[in-house]
C-alpha cells in the first residue's frame, strides 16, 4: 500500500498545483516515506518548494516528552527556513506564518483518538487557512486504531486543545477524513485536500489499520507502538487521575498502576462489575517502577493492557470502558482512593482534567456515583457513538 506522502512523490501529476507556489510542511519524527526518508527531504528531493516547516505537540524533532512541554520557534539547521511552533508561544499559527506559504501540507501519524492534539492543530490550522486564503492538503496516513468508535461526545462548553469539536474519544477516522468532517461541521471556506492512500483496508487482519508492511515510528515521544495507539482512547484517561499511566517505563500509555493497588484484586473486581466490557484484551498483572513522572522511583503494582496477540478481537475491543472498569473498580475496593488530578490541563483552567479529557463530567459522574452500573454509561454512549457513525459517513474515504 501507499501513504499520502508516498503517492504525492510517486505521481508528478499530484504534485503539479504545487509548482511555483511557496509550500510548507507540518511534520514530526513520523513524517517518513516508505524508505524512511523524512518527508522534508524527500519533498526538496523532488523540488517542490518548501518555504517553513510548522511543528505540532512535542515538536518537530519529537523530542519533548510530556503534555505542556512547549517548543520555540527554531529554524531548520540543514535548509535554513524557518520552523514554527504550533505548540509554544501560540497554538494557533500567526498571521506572520501564515504569510510563509500558499499551500500547506499535513503530514502527520495520528493515533485515532480526539484527544490526541494533531487533530486540533489541524483544525487551527483550516480557521487560519479560510481566513488568508491558503490551501492545506493532508497526506493521508492510516488511523492505527481502525475503524471503531468508541465513547461519549464532546459536551458544548468543554471545547480545549485536547477536544475542539463534538467527536467521541475514539473516533475511527484517519486524519485527512477528520479535515472533510471539520470543514463541513464548521462550514470553512478553505481550499481543502486529501492525498488519499492506496490499498488502506482497515478492517483486515491483523493489523486493523496499521499495514504490517510498515516501520512504527513514534509520532510522539510516548506512543511506542501499534498496542499503545489501540489502547490510548482508555488509557488517555489516567492522565488526569493520580494512577501511573506508565510514564517513567518503555511500555507508558498501555498499562496504569499505583504503589497502593492489588492489580489481581483490580482485575478480579473489573471483571466482577463489567465483564461484558473486556471481550477482546488480555489484562495481566504485573510490577513496575517509573523512573520518572507520577510515583518516581516507587514499586507500583500494575494492569497492562494486551490489545495484541492471538486473544486480541479488533471489534470487541472497547479501550475507553475497559479503563472506565478499571476506575470503577477502584472505587469499589476503596471508595476514599485519592483518584482524580487537579491542575490547569492542557490551558484548561478551573476544571478537573479527567472532565477534560472526556469533554464533559459524566464518566468521573459515573466512577463516583457507587450505585451507577455499567448499562448507565452505556446508555449515554451507545447513543452518542451511533451518532457520530451516522455523522462521520460521509467523509470515509476508505
Amino acid at each position: 500500500m501507499k501513504f499520502g506522502i508516498d503517492r504525492l512523490l510517486a505521481d508528478a501529476s499530484l504534485r503539479r498545483p504545487l509548482e511555483g507556489k511557496r509550500v510548507a510542511l507540518l511534520a514530526h519524527p513520523a513524517s517518513v516515506t516508505a524508505d524512511l526518508t523524512h518527508s522534508l527531504d524527500a519533498l526538496i528531493a523532488a523540488g517542490v518548494n518548501i518555504t517553513a516547516v510548522f511543528g505540532p505537540q512535542h515538536g518537530v524533532r519529537g523530542d519533548l516528552q510530556d503534555n505542556m512541554m512547549e517548543t520555540p520557534d527554531d529554524t531548520d539547521p540543514v535548509y535554513g527556513m524557518p520552523v514554527f511552533s504550533l505548540y509554544g508561544e501560540v497554538r494557533r499559527p500567526t498571521d506572520a506564518s501564515m504569510d510563509t506559504f500558499d499551500v500547506l501540507l499535513v503530514d502527520l501519524q495520528d493515533v485515532g483518538c480526539r484527544i490526541y492534539t494533531f487533530l486540533t492543530t489541524l483544525l487551527y490550522l483550516l480557521e487560519a487557512a479560510a481566513r488568508h486564503g491558503k490551501a492545506v492538503w493532508v497526506l493521508d496516513r492510516p488511523n492505527p486504531a481502525g475503524r471503531p468508535v468508541e465513547g461519549t461526545l464532546l459536551q458544548p462548553g468543554w471545547e480545549s486543545f485536547v477536544g475542539a469539536a463534538p467527536i467521541p474519544m475514539r473516533h475511527g477516522m484517519t486524519l485527512g477524513e477528520m479535515g472533510h468532517w471539520f470543514v463541513a461541521h464548521f462550514g470553512l471556506d478553505v481550499d481543502y485536500r486529501v492525498i488519499a492512500m492506496e490499498g488502506w483496508r482497515p478492517d483486515e487482519a491483523p493489523g486493523f489499520g496499521w499495514p504490517e508492511s510498515r516501520v512504527w515510528i513514534n509520532p510522539s515521544p510516548n506512543a511506542a507502538n501499534v498496542n499503545m495507539a489501540r489502547a490510548y482512547a482508555g488509557t488517555v484517561m489516567l492522565e488526569g487521575t493520580t494512577l501511573s499511566e506508565g510514564r517513567g517505563t518503555t511500555r507508558p500509555l498501555e498499562l496504569f498502576g499505583a504503589p497502593d493497588l492489588d492489580a489481581r484484586s483490580l482485575i478480579a473486581e473489573m471483571r466482577r462489575i463489567a465483564p461484558g466490557w473486556l471481550a477482546g484484551v488480555t489484562l495481566r498483572d504485573f510490577w513496575f517502577q517509573p523512573t520518572f513522572h507520577k510515583h518516581v522511583g516507587q514499586l507500583c503494582a500494575g494492569v497492562f493492557l494486551h490489545a495484541e496477540g492471538p486473544a486480541y478481537d479488533h471489534k470487541a475491543f472497547r479501550p475507553w470502558r475497559v479503563q472506565a472498569a478499571g476506575f470503577k473498580a477502584i472505587r469499589a475496593l476503596h471508595p476514599g482512593y485519592d483518584l482524580w488530578r487537579d491542575f490547569p490541563y492542557e490551558y484548561a483552567f478551573g476544571k478537573l482534567p479527567i472532565d477534560v479529557i472526556n469533554g464533559g463530567p459524566a464518566l468521573r459522574e459515573w466512577v463516583d456515583d457507587p450505585a451507577a452500573v455499567p448499562a448507565d454509561l452505556d446508555a449515554q454512549a451507545e447513543s452518542d457513538e451511533a451518532a457520530w457513525r451516522a455523522a462521520r459517513a460521509a467523509h470515509l474515504l476508505y
